[in-house]
């Protein structure tokens, strides 16, 4: 599966691409540090996945991705983003995103969020999925 990796924050990228470059089957073809410069990207290399940061310059990702779907609509997006709001949940789903992980959770989800995704299956982090009732809440 190829990868377009995107975000602001070159350590973050690093991090991410090396997770990813650890499995065979998934294949970074490319980095970018913008939104603007991520749909140029997304137009010609026509990635697989995209991983989106929200927080970019120049074009913020969720109208980055707007504009990805319009010119590498097979590409599945998933965002990785510092923020938690279900706001911002909502409206990258509603733009078409297939998946939301919090950077704060990467660790845990990454991996299970590239995977379902990949699989034409929705992944959020679970810091927006309802806590559940049938556990005992610590006293």
């Amino acid at each position: 599966m190829r990868i377009l990796v995107v975000d602001d924050s070159l350590n973050w990228r690093e991090a991410v691409c090396s997770t990813l470059r650890q499995h065979r089957d998934l294949i970074v073809i490319c980095e970018s540090s913008d939104g603007l410069d991520a749909v140029l990207k997304s137009e010609e290399l026509q990635p697989d996945l995209i991983l989106l940061d929200i927080g970019l310059p120049k074009l913020n990702g969720l109208e980055a991705a707007r504009q990805i779907r319009k010119v590498a609509p097979c590409s599945r997006i998933l965002f990785l983003s510092s923020y938690d709001y279900p706001e911002l949940l909502c409206e990258a789903l509603n733009i078409g995103a297939r998946g939301f992980v919090v950077k704060s959770r990467a660790a845990c989800d990454l991996l299970s969020a590239v995977r379902a995704v990949l699989r034409d299956e929705q992944f959020v982090s679970s810091v927006f999925l309802p806590a559940d009732p049938a556990k005992p809440t610590p006293a």
